[in-house]
């Protein structure tokens, strides 16, 4: 079993409300971001790899452009834009591309990141 994972950076602002930090996040205000997508697999036995990676770049590409220099509260898709909002957002925009097991989304200047695994089953709160 393989993984391979791609990262692309972009700049984006943003504003988020409800937070103990108050003011300070209420005001927009941007950051830079790190993107990682990871996508698990046995490679093709005749390309020698788990998925086209230029395929890969341009949908990264895609999505780059949709986030880089953007005011993120206006993107409906996202919701409010936390971490963990953005990683699912970036999720559902390549889930389609390969076998995507995890995106990461990087706030490296706040030392913050979130991991989404995509959608999972429910478990029970007595454990099953």
């Amino acid at each position: 079993m393989w993984e391979l994972t791609k990262s692309f950076r972009f700049e984006a602002a943003h504003s988020l409300r409800g937070t103990t930090l108050g003011e300070t996040s209420e005001e927009i205000h941007g950051h830079s971001y790190r993107a990682e997508v990871t996508i698990r697999g046995t490679p093709d036995p005749e390309t020698g790899m788990l998925i086209d990676v230029g395929v890969l770049e341009r949908q990264l590409a895609d999505i780059r452009k949709k986030l880089d220099h953007k005011l993120l509260d206006r993107i409906q898709a996202i919701g409010p834009a936390t971490l963990e909002n953005l990683s699912r957002f970036i999720w559902d925009s390549v889930q389609h591309t390969g076998h995507v097991v995890r995106v990461s989304v990087h706030r490296d200047s706040c030392g913050e990141s979130c991991t989404y695994f995509g959608p999972q089953s429910q478990v029970k709160s007595d454990g099953r």
